[in-house]
């Protein structure tokens, strides 16, 4: 048979098309020339045209597959099926996107406690109360929490690296508006509201970009990140106090949020994750293009439904945590704010006053980073929620010791525990939470945990200024404080054991059923192989019957 010639052109043509998963045209079934599945076109005109596609898909698709480690958690659901999710980097330029988080998680956490140094001079230069100035931090910290699901919407629409740029110029233009302010109505908006929207961008955009860079080294990954928070508040401590004695609170805001822009240099380290997807997916139609273009505001009111995900409610797991966790956040930052205030009440000089906050931030540096390595191992791994609710009642306990510790030397051990309980907690904090959804639904569950949170973030700190301002004496808000955070570990910890004793029970009957379900269905299989066996022997016997005399004497 005499072979066609076709120019390379046509070739070329044809073997994208099969390569792109279209269907062999009638020209190429012409030819004698072999497809990739080593066969003539002769052999593939007895089969169906698509096959010689569907082998290549098949081969593309094996090539592209996640590997089972990459959605190894509980509750994670499959990737959809036009994008396949990579699996976690585990290292390379993740450890580049952690330094950004530790410099953006830094500054959103340490930036509410470090301004603290110039609430003193603020309330004599306004005349506000404590209670009125502790709203400050309270304003702050609050929005950061309760702009999480938006935060989460931006992040998944735009990535996080343009939201967290977004962040750290917010917070700069909030210090610097700020220094002019002469009310403390001005200074709520100021620094409250436009610094609480800059840090919240921060804070959940870190979070996110972490858990799709890591997956086996996620708890050190997140140690490392959450360990910006004591770094910075270690560092500003001394260098707002520094600012203060020399430019005054209005030139320190000022400097400050020249200091807080470097959150735009951290946000360009976040290089989002390349995302594999099928080559049909890549390079849609045209036709597809317009569809999606129009569609584009129902998608955007589907992610709004997605991150205000009330499903979550039905999960005991995640009704626990958040009763937890909204206890601990209520009582942890009102010692922070009033803890340089109540070492000069006792007689401490203002700038070792500010060291303490210093030496927490120190500890607390090295707690975080530890606590992560602890958590990776294989025996607290699968504990990790009763270690959680261990670092809460050791935070706590201490908190209630305060008020006996008068000298400095023993305040110096107070913040030496208080770094430590406070490190363990925050190093743990959204682990847990990553390990009860799942990576995949961590950001619609971030978003609502925090929203949530804003509400005992906003009232605990004036709470605590409110006490100060009836009793004139500060041991009764470590009183609350500790007391509401020690319950909330005790919680946790009763409330976990239960819910996994629970669900223990619930896999054991699963299995039991199972295993009964398997045994009923053999039962009718033996009993038909007993009717068989009995009915050959039946048909045996007839034949036996029916033979003629001579052939039973022969027979026997």
């Amino acid at each position: 048979m005499t072979e066609a010639v076709f120019s390379k052109g046509d070739k070329a043509k044809r073997e994208s098309n099969v390569m792109a998963g279209g269907d062999l045209t009638s020209s190429d079934l012409e030819t004698g020339e072999k497809t990739p599945s080593g066969e003539t076109a002769q052999h593939v005109t007895r089969r169906p045209i698509k096959k010689a596609a569907a082998q290549t898909w098949l081969f593309l698709s094996s090539e592209l597959s996640v590997t089972p480690n990459a959605c190894s958690e509980r509750n994670m659901p499959h990737a959809p099926p036009e994008v396949l999710s990579p699996k976690p980097l585990e290292g390379g330029w993740g450890w580049m996107v952690v330094f950004g988080a530790h410099i953006s998680i830094g500054f959103a956490y340490a930036t509410p406690k470090a301004m603290s140094i110039f609430f003193k001079e603020i309330q004599e230069d306004l005349g506000a109360s404590y209670s009125e100035i502790a709203w400050i931090s309270s304003i702050m910290l609050a929005v950061m929490y309760a702009g999480g699901p938006v935060s989460s919407m931006l992040v998944s629409r735009f990535g996080s690296r343009p939201v967290v740029m977004m962040g750290g110029l917010m917070c700069g233009v909030s210090m610097v508006t700020a220094s002019f302010g002469s009310s403390i109505i001005y200074l709520y908006l100021c620094i409250g509201i436009i610094g609480g929207w800059g840090l919240c961008f921060n804070l959940n955009a870190s979070l996110t970009i972490i858990s799709k860079y890591f997956l086996a080294k996620r708890p050190l990954a997140n140690g490392l990140a959450m360990a910006g928070s004591p770094v910075f508040l270690c560092v500003l401590a001394p260098v707002n106090q520094y600012l203060l004695g020399h430019f005054g609170w209005r030139g320190s805001l000022l400097i400050l949020g020249g200091m807080m822009l470097n959150c735009c240099v951290a946000g360009a380290l976040m290089r989002p994750v390349a995302q594999l997807c099928k080559p049909r997916s890549c390079t849609p139609p045209k036709k597809v293009e317009q569809t999606n273009n129009t569609k584009t505001r129902g998608s955007c009111m589907k992610n709004a439904k997605t991150f205000m995900d009330l499903s979550f409610f039905k999960d005991q797991g995640f009704i626990i945590y958040l009763i937890g966790n909204v206890m601990f956040i209520f009582g942890a930052y009102a010692p922070i704010v009033f803890l340089s205030a109540y070492a000069i009440s006792q007689g401490v000089a203002e700038y070792s006053a500010a060291y303490l906050l210093s030496i927490m931030g120190f500890v607390d540096m090295f707690v975080r980073p530890g606590t992560g390595l602890v958590a990776n191992s294989k025996w607290i791994r699968p504990r990790i929620q009763y270690l959680f609710s261990f670092a809460m009642v050791f935070n706590g306990t201490f908190h209630l010791l305060c008020p006996l510790m008068r000298t400095y030397p023993l305040l110096v051990a107070y913040a030496v525990f208080f770094g430590v309980g406070f490190g363990m907690v925050f190093a743990l904090i959204f682990e847990c939470l990553m390990d009860l959804m799942g990576s995949q639904r961590f950001p619609s569950a971030v978003g609502l945990v925090t929203i949530i949170e804003c509400i005992p973030m906003l009232l605990g700190p004036p709470a605590a200024g409110l006490l100060v301002d009836i009793f004139g004496d500060y041991k009764y808000l470590f009183f609350m404080c500790g007391g509401v955070i020690t319950t909330g570990g005790l919680f946790l910890f009763v409330m976990n054991v239960y819910n996994y004793n629970r669900l223990d029970k619930a896999n054991r009957l699963k299995d039991t059923g199972h295993n009964q379900n398997t045994i009923e269905n053999q039962e009718p299989v033996s009993s038909s192989e007993a009717q068989i066996v009995l009915m050959d022997l039946e048909v045996k016997e007839m034949k036996t019957a029916q033979l003629d005399p001579e052939d039973k004497e022969e027979t026997s």
